[in-house]
């Protein structure tokens, strides 16, 4: 009795997380906010090609994993642009969503960076075929005979991203803008405002010349649909001139992160293992989430 307790949370929790995730779910944000921002697309003046993988719940059968590739850098001085391809998963239910980003750049004083952004994203979900093979299955149940075949959306998010004098950097974006689907059905009667999902983020790097040493506190709110409101509280460390990276993290919703990471040259790396504070931590062993990334800056007119 037990275990088909447990099957049946993980099932509805798994449904919640794969059809409410967002960019916010990676949790190395603040090491590349294009992951939560439409307007950081190019704003470091440099290519980027970023790899990301998360699993979450371990050990845990069917339980959730995500990967990413997405590439992002400037189109010029004042434009930049980001695509990339994401799949999830998460028990029977599958997801496969392309994105492409578009920013402006547009300046505000010397000591002023700021950016405008907006993303389109293409959504499909469906459920896996092994699905049809399940002995408690409703022989021509419509929403599950939609969902086998794929049920597609489209979404958009819009938002700005700043920098003061370097150091100090934030951004707010408001994400779910549309959820229409292209096959024409109703996704829901609920009237929303368009602003009633948003990701906030904001921090600030402080810098010990003589210890060769950075500190950066940052925070990160969101309200996405589907998903309990959540705030994180991070802290970031650099050592070597940034060559070497650690930080901690603490969410809301009762999960705690340890990061370590390294930057040489073009080549950056990242790991985070996350472990919960609620019961269900202890059915599976945490979450990891790796991050592999190229960057590369724009060659500049000699």
């Amino acid at each position: 009795m037990k275990k088909i307790l447990l099957l049946a949370i993980f099932a509805a929790a798994a449904l919640t997380q794969i059809q409410a995730q967002d960019q916010a779910i990676f949790s190395h944000y603040n090491i590349s906010p294009i992951l939560i921002h439409p307007a950081a697309a190019g704003f470091g003046g440099q290519h980027q090609l970023l790899f990301n993988a998360r699993m979450q719940w371990t050990g845990f059968p069917d339980a959730p994993k995500t990967f990413m590739a997405q590439y992002n850098g400037p189109l010029s001085k004042s434009f930049g642009i980001g695509f990339g391809v994401l799949s999830e998963s998460a028990a029977q239910l599958r997801r496969t969503r392309a994105q492409l980003n578009y920013a402006i750049r547009f300046p505000l004083g010397d000591d002023w960076e700021m950016a405008a952004g907006f993303s389109t994203e293409l959504h499909q979900i469906r459920l896996h075929g092994s699905v049809s093979e399940n002995g408690f299955l409703d022989l021509g149940d419509r929403i599950i005979d939609s969902n086998m075949d794929g049920i597609r959306f489209l979404d958009a998010s819009v938002g700005v991203y700043g920098t003061f004098k370097k150091n100090t950097f934030g951004g707010l974006s408001f994400t779910n803008l549309v959820r229409s689907r292209l096959d024409g059905l109703v996704v829901s009667d609920e009237k929303e405002s368009l602003f009633n999902y948003y990701v906030f983020y904001l921090g600030h790097k402080f810098e010990v010349e003589d210890l060769n040493f950075t500190l950066e506190p940052s925070v990160m709110a969101r309200q996405i649909r589907d998903v309990p409101f959540q705030m994180d509280i991070n802290l970031k460390a650099g050592f070597l001139d940034e060559q070497l990276l650690a930080g901690v993290s603490y969410r809301s919703l009762g999960v705690m992160g340890v990061m370590l990471g390294t930057q040489v040259s073009a080549f950056n790396l990242y790991y985070t293992y996350d472990v919960s504070f609620q019961q269900f931590q202890q059915f599976n062993d945490g979450a990891h989430e790796v991050t592999v990334a190229l960057n590369m800056k724009k060659k500049g007119k000699k």
